[in-house]
């Protein structure tokens, strides 16, 4: 079943239909209302060639984009949208899953741990080197098992990067030969394992990944705006290109009006033949731009399409009011991005990651020490029962170190090149850091100065559109010249797309601002909070 859709943006700036289509302006009523049935206006062609391919053109269209359920969408839904199942969408989710896992990661280095771990069995069964008590050894066939079993709860120490551990295990030992039965057991060992003057992991992890997570949080914020951002450049696109093809269709079905009458006129040797010539060249041409019109809008409308991964079916896409905060103060907007952006987070975390690679640098070189100590029970027996029976005292304590003593300059160099690189990276983000500032500025500024061009293009539009149909009624009772009624058409044309194009840029400004300061003007609070 074929339908038609009407496109009513030219005469109350409320819907464009996505992706059918722009149907043909001669296809309407005098009212926006689609002529179901009817037979194009008598006078439009003078023969049946010309109206058969019209009907042929109009057919294939058809034929081409199938009427399906029609859907009017805003450009808000249509972010909405785009936001919950483009591609795009799914990918900054993604992305901000990975890391909160890496923050969870992160965030399980500092609780206990509690590990089980074994070796059941060791079985071995060989010639095996045996020492004498006389110092001679002889070679004899073993057939041995040991197992050992133990479990261990674990604490890291950030402030220190240390360990502290306590720990209970059992060790078995069979000799199958002889008919040997051996127990070791530990019930309790409570040990400490301290680096000394090397670098801390757990310190600098402690100051940067919580940096590194909120960033991940608000850079999802971000590239949420972005894909707003984007959407409404497409959508406008698509707005952009299907007027048009609504202006293109408005252009042939007023020129082949004029022709008509101007025939008329002719007939009566009130035009001249060079005139009449020259209308017919203007349907000719008005008909060209048509077909090329739709065309663009078929494309705007896949691309659309392709970005926000919306179905198929018939969309109806609204021609939305300018934004409802075009006027942002600069400072204001530059307070906003320093307390919300995630360039101001990342700036931080990378000081902080000169800082650490500079301790790196420090505790890689140089001295280098370890202290290992504990202390517990321990007890053996040829039964299980009894190895846990009187347990004896146990103590350890192991100081391990080591310090080049002739390295050449290389611990001078390896230092002085972090303390380099540490520089370099301060100046860079201070560099962007204006950087971005200046475009925080920038963008409010611009934003203040499209709200005021937009008020232009508006009553520009509303003027072209009366002038023209001024000159059109003029002309038709010979008191206007064709050529200032082409420029009054034009003038027309020029300010609809001007218009569309301004709203364009004052959306897209508005969602860039959004973006670069993650705050809802339109609800006053930041966007971190409703994300």
């Amino acid at each position: 079943m074929l339908r038609f859709f009407s496109f009513p943006i030219l005469t109350n700036r409320q819907a464009l239909i996505f992706p059918e289509v722009m149907r043909l302006k001669h296809l309407w009523g005098p009212e926006g209302e689609v002529n179901r049935g009817k037979m194009p206006p008598s006078g439009l062609c003078n023969n049946t060639r010309t109206k058969s391919s019209r009907y042929m053109l109009v057919l294939a269209l058809l034929f081409t984009f199938p009427a399906q359920a029609q859907q009017a969408l805003s450009l808000v839904e249509v972010i909405e949208l785009a936001l919950s199942q483009s591609a795009v969408a799914q990918q900054a989710q993604t992305s901000r899953e990975t890391s909160y896992w890496r923050w969870r990661t992160y965030r399980a280095a500092y609780l206990p741990q509690l590990g089980l771990q074994g070796i059941i069995p060791e079985f071995s069964r060989n010639i095996a080197p045996v020492i004498q008590p006389d110092g001679t050894t002889e070679f004899r066939a073993v057939r041995i098992n040991n197992s050992n079993l133990a479990v261990t709860m674990s604490q890291n120490i950030g402030l220190t990067g240390g360990q502290i551990f306590v720990s209970s295990d059992v060790q078995r030992f069979d000799d199958f030969d002889r008919g040997q039965r051996r127990y070791n057991t530990t019930p309790v060992i409570v040990g400490l394992s301290q680096p000394i003057g090397g670098y801390n992991v757990l310190y600098w992890a402690r100051r940067i990944e919580p940096l590194r997570y909120e960033e991940a949080r608000r850079q999802f914020v971000v590239q949420r705006e972005n894909i707003a951002q984007r959407v409404t450049e497409l959508y406008f696109d698509v707005l952009q290109q299907q007027v048009n093809a609504e202006v293109a269709g408005q252009n042939v079905q007023a020129n082949e009006e004029m022709l008509r009458t101007s025939r008329e006129r002719y007939q009566l040797g009130r035009l001249s033949q060079n005139d009449l010539l020259q209308l017919e060249g203007n349907v000719l041409t008005a008909r060209r731009n048509r077909g090329r019109a739709v065309l663009d809008a078929q494309n705007a409308a896949l691309e659309l399409q392709n970005y926000t991964s919306v179905g198929g079916a018939t969309v109806a896409l609204l021609v939305p009011p300018p934004p409802a905060q075009l006027v942002v103060a600069p400072e204001q907007a530059l307070n906003l991005a320093r307390q919300n952006r995630s360039e101001m987070l990342t700036y931080q975390r990378q000081l902080l990651q000169a800082d650490s690679s500079m301790a790196g640098a420090k505790g890689t070189t140089g001295l280098r020490a370890s202290l290992t100590a504990n202390l517990g029970y321990v007890n053996r027996s040829d039964r299980f029962v009894e190895s846990y029976q009187d347990p004896q005292n146990q103590q350890q304590v192991r100081l391990a170190f080591s310090m080049p003593l002739v390295d050449w300059g290389r611990q001078k160099s390896i230092i002085k090149t972090a303390e380099l690189t540490r520089q370099q990276l301060q100046r860079n983000v201070q560099q962007n850091q204006a950087t971005f500032e200046q475009t925080v500025l920038a963008q409010a500024a611009q934003l203040s100065t499209l709200s005021d061009q937009l008020a232009l293009a508006a009553r520009a539009d509303t003027l072209a559109q009366r002038r023209y149909a001024i000159a059109r009624a003029t002309y038709q009772v010979g008191r206007y010249s064709l050529t200032d009624l082409n420029i009054a058409l034009a003038e027309k044309d020029q300010a609809r797309r001007a218009y569309i194009l301004a709203l364009r840029d004052g959306w897209v400004a508005y969602y860039r601002l959004r973006a670069l300061t993650l705050y809802d003007f339109e609800r006053q609070r930041p966007l971190m909070a409703t994300r």
